[in-house]
C-alpha cells in the first residue's frame, strides 16, 4: 500500500528541515510526500527545494495563498493519491525510521485507520518531554478522540466523511475525528510513539491558546451532539494536566522508549 504524507507550512524555516529528514530516513519506500506552503515569506521554500532531489520524485509541493492551516490540509488530502493518508506538522518529526513500516504492517482489510500514543517535546531542543499523551481506547460518549498527529486513515475515510470544517481555526481536527467516530470507523491502537510533537503550536501555545482551544472544542462537542459537554471539557483540562505531570514523572522512561525503536 502507498502512504500519502501531508505537511502544511508557513514560515517554517526554523523547523521544517528536521521534519523533512525524518521522512527521508523512512525504511518503507512506497510513499508520496505532499507539502502545501502558504506563500512563506522566509526561506521555507528554499529548504524544501534543497531536499527535493533527495526524495527521488516522491516529494511534491505547492505554494499558494490559503485560508489557514486546515484549508491547506484539505488541499493536501485532495491531492493525495495513496491508499493511506497521514498528516505531519512542519514542526514535528516522525519518531523513528520505522514509522511507515510499522503503520503498513498493522493495516489489513478490516482496519480503516491506526493511531498511537503521542509525546510532546520542548520547543527548542525536542529532547525534554512536556506532555505524555497515552491515547488508549475509549468511548466517543465523552468526546474522546485519538491524537490527530498520529492518525493514519485510508483515503476512503476522507471520501466518506469529508475534509476539515474551515469554520474552526484550532479544533477542526477534533470536529473531523468526532464525525469520523460517528461513522463507526474501525481504528487500531498501537501502544507506542509514532510522532514527536513540538510544544508551542497554535493549539498548545500558552494559556490564551489553550482557552481558545477549549472554546472551539466546546462548540465542536455541541455540533456533534455530545451530551455531557461541560464534563467533557473538564475532563480535557484534567487530562492535559495529567499528561504534563506524566511527562515529568516518566521522563527517563519516555526517552528510553524513544531511543530503543
Amino acid at each position: 500500500m502507498k502512504i500519502s504524507l501531508i505537511t502544511v507550512c508557513y514560515n517554517s524555516s526554523k523547523t521544517i528541515e528536521e521534519t523533512l529528514k525524518s521522512v527521508l530516513e523512512q525504511t518503507y519506500d512506497n510513499y508520496e510526500y505532499i507539502i502545501v506552503d502558504g506563500l512563506s515569506k522566509d526561506n521555507t521554500l528554499e529548504i524544501i527545494k534543497k531536499f527535493e532531489d533527495k526524495f527521488n520524485g516522491k516529494l511534491k509541493y505547492i505554494s499558494e495563498k490559503d485560508k489557514g492551516l486546515y484549508d491547506a490540509m484539505n488541499k493536501g488530502i485532495l491531492l493525495a493519491k495513496g491508499d493511506i493518508v497521514g498528516i505531519l506538522n512542519s514542526d514535528d518529526i516522525l519518531a523513528n525510521k520505522h514509522v511507515f513500516e510499522k503503520i503498513i504492517s498493522k493495516f489489513d482489510k478490516d482496519i480503516d485507520g491506526i493511531y498511537s500514543d503521542l509525546v510532546f517535546l520542548d520547543e527548542s531542543t525536542m529532547s525534554i518531554p512536556t506532555r505524555n499523551f497515552i491515547a488508549g481506547k475509549s468511548s466517543k460518549k465523552l468526546g474522546w478522540h485519538p491524537p490527530h498527529p498520529t492518525l493514519y486513515l485510508r483515503k476512503e475515510v476522507y471520501n466518506k466523511i469529508g475534509v476539515f470544517d474551515l469554520n474552526y481555526r484550532i479544533a477542526a481536527d477534533y470536529d473531523f475525528m468526532l464525525r469520523m467516530l460517528n461513522k463507526k470507523v474501525n481504528l487500531l491502537y498501537i501502544k507506542e510513539y509514532l510522532i514527536k510533537m513540538r510544544s508551542g503550536g497554535v493549539s498548545t501555545n500558552g494559556l490564551k491558546g489553550y482557552i481558545k482551544n477549549l472554546e472551539e472544542a466546546h462548540n465542536v462537542l455541541k455540533k456533534n451532539n455530545i451530551k455531557f459537554k461541560l464534563l467533557s471539557s473538564f475532563l480535557r483540562i484534567i487530562k492535559t494536566f495529567k499528561q504534563g505531570i506524566s511527562a515529568k514523572i516518566s521522563k527517563t522512561k519516555i526517552l528510553k522508549k524513544l531511543n530503543t525503536y
